[in-house]
């Protein structure tokens, strides 16, 4: 697959980032270029100028890992950048198609096993459900759909989170820090976009989103990726009020690209009162019905 304008785009970006004074070089209104030069950045990396340019020119096929380290410490990368730079190169050569688990390519070809589907259903204190790296819910609890009643309201969010985030007004509602949200399900979709370059169904979501929504084109032209297995999130629900949940994301080893994320409120807290009154409000609520239930798939 030829990358190289992402490969281009993502290796200016980060020399972008990187200030003069953070790596001990004098700055001063003469530099014509926001952060580094590529021939500071050659220095760093301990390569020539020339064979820098190259690699900022796109051209990553068939580097080496001790290339790409040495390019990830010049650049300062963290750990989702240097990841990130990893899978452009396998894209750029190839290889990713011969050293990653087959992984699946559309919503409607993967169902989860029964057995998952009643992990889920066995979470009771909090919404639980399965995505991909393009922000498709596959599976959920009855906690979760509750949760995310704007995410299933309108069918327009093909329960995708990331149309949710930027296309639906609801989620500038449900999410208080509506700014934090955004900019992680860019950099949640961004990486899968490395990670797995050939998925026709993401290039048309990021087409959709880029012409419909300046706020994502805007922050997809930025670059920025990351990991997202753990933290604490804010929500307003229109029923329950505020909620602050932590949050667990486990990647699921049967199904190499897929997430599994669990939600809670700490023990005795606001917020836990707030999901046992959402749980009982879910169940004055009409009961999904067996086809509802399997479009969740």
């Amino acid at each position: 697959m030829d990358n190289r304008e992402e490969v281009r785009e993502f290796l200016t970006s980060r020399r972008a980032k990187i200030t003069p004074d953070q790596v001990g070089l004098p700055g001063g209104s003469r530099r014509r270029v926001p952060g580094l030069r590529r021939s500071e950045v050659a220095a760093f990396a301990d390569m020539s100028v020339e064979y820098y340019s190259k690699l900022e020119r796109g051209d990553l096929a068939g580097v080496s890992p001790g290339v790409l380290e040495a390019l990830a410490r010049a650049l300062r990368l963290n750990d989702a950048e240097r990841a990130h730079l990893v899978n452009l190169a396998q894209a750029a050569d190839g290889s990713d198609s011969l050293t990653r688990p087959r992984r699946p390519t559309a919503t409607r070809q993967w169902t989860p096993h029964r057995s998952l589907q009643w992990t889920l259903d066995a979470v009771t204190a909090g919404p639980a459900f399965v995505r991909n790296g393009r922000m498709d819910v596959l599976a959920a609890n009855p906690l979760f759909r509750a949760f995310y009643t704007d995410l299933y309201a309108t069918p327009g969010n093909q329960q995708n989170l990331a149309r949710f985030t930027f296309l639906d007004p609801a989620a500038r509602r449900f999410y208080p820090g509506w700014d934090s949200f955004a900019d992680i399900t860019v950099a949640i979709v961004r990486t899968e976009a490395g990670r797995n370059p050939h998925d026709k169904n993401l290039h048309d979501l990021v087409g959709e989103l880029s012409t419909r929504s300046d706020a994502f084109r805007t922050r997809w032209g930025a670059h920025n990726v990351r990991h997202h297995s753990t933290g604490t999130k804010h929500f307003h629900h229109h029923a329950v009020g505020d909620l602050s949940l932590a949050f667990e994301g486990l990647d699921m080893a049967s199904a190499p690209g897929l997430n599994l994320t669990i939600y809670t409120a700490e023990p005795g807290s606001p917020s836990e009162e707030g999901l046992r009154l959402l749980a009982t409000w879910a169940a004055t609520q009409e009961a999904p019905s067996g086809t509802e239930r399997s479009a969740t798939s």
